[in-house]
């Protein structure tokens, strides 16, 4: 039932606390996922954030666009599910809890694993999960009733299940391969961890020397290779050299000799050595460098055989052929760059970089001096190292097979269609995927080691055992990467592998079949990190004969950041018709980038970062969540504009003072989905806007078109209702007007409730006694078609008014001014709407008469309306002379402004060398003279 009676509406929109109150009351009346068992299910899972995190920008656009699409589906009556959770965040949550106990002087390593697994949980329960709130306030309709959390022991039992089945399969396996290692954390971390950013460096230039006397055919005895990481030649394995290249092809096989370690290896032929640039040979070091380590196995060396030279810190340690030199052992690797260069500079072999001063002197430095795109951890904050480590690997290989073809048989749809070309690029090339992490807080690896080596892999320590035939185990120490876990949200939070409904209120886990207790929650955390079952009252919903999972999955649609597709949205797609041999969602929508008012990306280091949360407080939840839609064009960046934000607060203040007039002249809400009965062309024309709005919007939502289906919602409420039909009838609100204002009201808060959810369900019961809220309302049925006939007598009024406001606005006159027109011999349909509608014309037209005659001679405009041409006398009204005068100078001014600067912007080198700011100012400031100088000249043609 309706949240509160009518009353009238305040004079002032102030959005915080309708806001406040709304949310509210639809959660507690479990308004976002009514009880329908029997409609057609749409689904969309929210990407979990991170447990530490807080709502940004980003966050505020993903998270609006899902939200517009499920209330939009809710609308249409569907039992639309948007499933909400958190991601735990292995790396991130493990860092705040570790911080927090440095700061009271405490660490990590004064507890077993299971205390500070317990420690984390404790954090979770206090300080964890800040950014549901702030989803709230931005109008997030999901079924937090059935909350989720990636640790819960539904969904650790699901991510335990994969690891084991994909290891069976072949799929998952143990190798020494390169990572990404922060030497901070001392972890493994994603790509997706890793931010570059530019440091100043050095490129060093050495002399390698052919071992046995050789020489090149040039008759130089060593080869020249350069580096910005001088520091590991101390693992060198071999030189590359371009198998085409002249200069080294009567070395290719031979061998150097390393002056520091003594190492012999050889030069190799491989196509990764560009000769064109610098000597054309790549000193290679397969341990710690992506490029390296293929170019080495290509070579012939086995990983295992690989030198690795840093230990978990990044501190020199010996290679297993114990060439290193002692004087490096324990040293940090840059301190370690330091004596490598000035060891090889005291034996000869550096080559210097030589440049000349202003006068000509040659100046000899022992590098040049380069601006380098280094590799960080965004979580440690240092220089990642490419490391070889013994890490669990995922066959991604294998399984992207699938996903590829469901993309290409339409299967899945990407839009906007043009990222399926970075789709296909990336699966056909991917690598495999390293998924174990050294952290204590997450998913442990559920594999067991003998004391011989021997792996077993089980879903619990006693299936393990059994493999073993009872030998000693000890567990795998590491974690799962958080994306192995994410991958399969899809499913996972719907009930998989049970496949049964899955327990609500996330973390109050599983139910026992009688819907009764399970463990306690004060126990600690189990070994895997998870928690044991808690209580929980929630039996399966009424009606839900099916599952969750066979009702729900796949998913309808899945939003998402381009950033993240290969991170999530592949793997999803991977481990979905893996395991479920059905596509995660049949569609998928990648979104762009909130960047700063100047296209720039934010940063906190840049100072341009803004926070959703202040623009909720400043202008509301409504005016941000409209701005994200009508800004969010497929294949595009958005870029922040905060006085846009404040125009669509204005939106929603004209919208709010519409309602409240219509309320003054006693329009009530509709009792009718369809149209009503309508006599009067005015009533006829706005029903069949709404037809035509209403079928634009549909089509604009099929296609994910979000801006054009909020400017469709806003140039209806704001142009055809508010602007137009409201003034069209003023004066007149008789019985048949006060129907038809009230349905398009109606209709109105409908269209525009997932854009603007708040002030829509505040005016929604404001204008009457509802039998239910607005959020669960019937999407508009009009049952009416345009009436043609009506359709052309508006617009012709419309067109005679705007005409007629717009030569008094360049003229000078005065907008109420009232003046007389002429139109000899019109067509009797002009004629007919003329005459039918004369109270109208002299309201709004402010034309005391249109005669059919001859106009009289004399000074006069031309205004167009339709197929008529009206001539408005101007004989004292204005002074015909003098508005001549001040039109051609002012028409004279702007050409001159607009030929200037067309001038300066078809400057090649102003575009090019100019502020960014200062070129878009130069064209804004064309645009606008430009506009002037055709307006005056429209102003002067007027006056014939």
């Amino acid at each position: 039932m309706s949240a509160q009676n009518p009353a009238e509406l305040a004079k002032t929109f102030e959005p915080a606390g309708l806001e406040a109150k709304w949310y509210a009351h639809w959660e507690q009346n479990n308004l976002f996922r009514p009880e329908r068992p029997d409609a057609a299910p749409y689904t969309i899972v929210n990407p979990p954030p991170n447990v530490t995190g807080s709502l940004h920008i980003g966050h505020a656009l993903d998270n609006t666009l899902q939200d517009v699409m499920i209330r939009y589906e809710r609308l249409r009556g569907k039992d639309a599910l948007w499933v909400v959770g958190m991601d735990h965040a292995g790396i991130a949550t493990q860092m705040v809890v570790e911080r927090q106990m440095e700061a009271k002087g405490d660490k990590r390593s004064n507890y077993t694993r299971e205390a500070f697994i317990d420690k984390v949980w404790e954090w979770k329960a206090e300080s964890g999960g800040t950014i549901t709130g702030q989803l709230r306030r931005l109008g997030c309709s999901m079924d937090w009733s059935r909350e989720q959390f990636t640790m819960d022991p539904h969904f650790t039992k699901a991510v335990v299940k994969v690891f084991v089945e994909l290891h069976k399969q072949g799929l998952i396996y143990r190798d020494k391969r390169l990572v990404n290692w922060d030497p901070k954390l001392k972890t493994a971390i994603s790509d997706l961890e890793v931010e570059t950013r530019e440091t100043q460096g050095g490129f060093w230039h050495f002399k390698y020397p052919l071992a046995d006397g050789v020489t090149r055919d040039d008759g130089l005895d060593y080869i020249e290779v350069a580096t910005t990481r001088p520091e590991t030649m101390l693992a060198d394995m071999c030189v590359a050299v371009h198998p085409d290249d002249a200069r080294y092809k009567s070395v290719i096989g031979k061998e150097i000799l390393q002056p520091l370690t003594g190492r012999r290896f050889r030069i190799v032929a491989d196509e990764h050595a560009d000769p064109e640039l610098g000597s054309g040979a790549v000193k290679i070091t397969p341990g710690h460098d992506f490029n390296d380590f293929e170019v080495g196995k290509r070579a012939g060396i086995k990983a295992s055989d690989m030198l690795n030279m840093f230990d978990a810190e990044a501190k020199v340690v010996q290679t297993s052929d114990g060439l290193v030199p002692d004087e490096y052992i324990g040293m940090d690797r840059f301190d370690a760059r330091k004596l490598v260069v000035e060891r090889m500079k005291e034996a000869g072999f550096l080559i210097p970089h030589v440049t000349k001063d202003k006068e000509g002197n040659e100046i000899a430095a022992d590098c040049e001096p380069r601006t380098i795109q280094t590799p960080f951890g965004d979580r440690g904050g240092v220089v990642i190292e490419p490391w070889l480590t013994d890490q669990w690997y995922v066959d991604a290989a294998e399984l992207s097979k699938a996903p590829m073809e469901a993309v290409r048989s339409g299967a899945i749809e990407i839009v906007p269609k043009t990222w399926e070309k970075t789709f296909f690029n990336w699966m056909e090339n991917i690598q495999p995927w390293c998924v174990s992490r050294q952290l204590w807080w997450g998913h442990r690896i559920p594999a067991w080691y003998a004391e011989d080596g021997s792996i077993f892999v089980a879903e619990s320590e006693d299936e393990a055992q059994a493999l073993a035939g009872n030998k000693p185990l000890t567990r795998d120490n590491d974690v799962l990467d958080t994306w192995f876990s994410s991958a399969l949200w899809p499913f996972a939070t719907l009930g998989w592998p049970e496949d049964d409904n899955p327990p609500r209120n996330g973390e109050v886990a599983a139910r026992s079949a009688d819907g009764g207790v399970a463990a306690s929650p004060e126990n600690s955390a189990d070994a895997d990190g998870s928690r044991p079952l808690r209580p929980s009252g929630a039996p399966p919903r009424s009606g839900e004969d099916r599952s969750l999972l066979s009702k729900h999955y796949p998913n309808d649609l899945l939003v998402s950041g381009f950033d993240i597709l290969f991170f999530w949205d592949a793997r999803m797609a991977m481990q979905g018709l893996h395991f479920m041999k059905e596509v995660p969602w049949k569609k998928l929508y990648l979104h762009g980038l909130v960047r700063a008012a100047d296209g720039a990306k934010m940063s906190k280091s840049k100072g341009n970062v803004v926070d959703p949360l202040l623009l909720i407080d400043k202008y509301g939840a409504d005016a941000l969540r409209f701005f994200m839609c009508a800004m969010e064009s497929q294949g595009r960046d958005v870029k922040m504009d905060e006085r846009r934000v404040e125009g669509y607060r204005n939106f929603a203040t004209k919208l709010w003072n519409a309602a409240r007039f219509c309320q003054s002249n006693g329009i009530t809400g509709s009792t009718s989905v369809a149209a009503p009965a309508a006599t009067s062309a005015v009533n006829k024309w706005i029903i069949g806007e709404v037809v035509e709005t209403l079928a634009t919007l549909d089509q604009a939502m099929a296609d994910l078109r979000f801006d054009a289906a909020a400017n469709t919602v806003y140039h209806f409420v704001w142009d055809q209702f508010c602007d137009w039909y409201i003034e069209l009838v003023k004066g007149n609100f008789d019985s048949e007007t006060k129907a038809v204002a009230g349905w398009v009201l109606d209709q109105i808060l409908v269209m525009l409730h997932p854009f603007m959810p708040f002030v829509t369900e505040e005016l929604w019961h404001a204008l009457g006694d509802r039998e239910g809220e607005l959020i669960v309302a019937a999407w508009p049925a009009p049952e009416a078609a345009v009436d043609a006939a009506a359709k052309r007598e508006v617009e012709w009024l419309i067109a005679l008014v705007s005409a007629l406001r717009t030569a008094k606005n360049e003229l000078g006159i005065a907008p109420g001014a009232r003046l007389e027109a002429y139109l000899p011999d019109p067509s009797e349909a002009t004629r007919a709407i003329i005459d039918a509608n004369p109270a109208v014309i002299e309201r709004l037209a402010r034309l005391t008469a249109i005669r059919f005659e001859a106009a009289p001679a004399g000074a006069a405009m031309q205004i167009g309306a339709g197929d008529a041409n009206l001539i408005v006398p101007l004989e004292g009204v204005i002074d015909i002379a003098a508005e001549k005068a001040r039109l051609e100078k002012a028409l004279a001014v702007s050409q001159k402004e607009a030929k200037s600067l067309e001038g300066r912007l078809s400057n090649a080198s102003f575009v090019e060398k100019a502020k960014p700011e200062a070129v878009e100012k130069a064209r804004a400031d064309h645009a606008m003279h430009a506009a002037e100088a055709e307006r005056l000249a429209a102003a002067l043609k007027r006056l014939g």
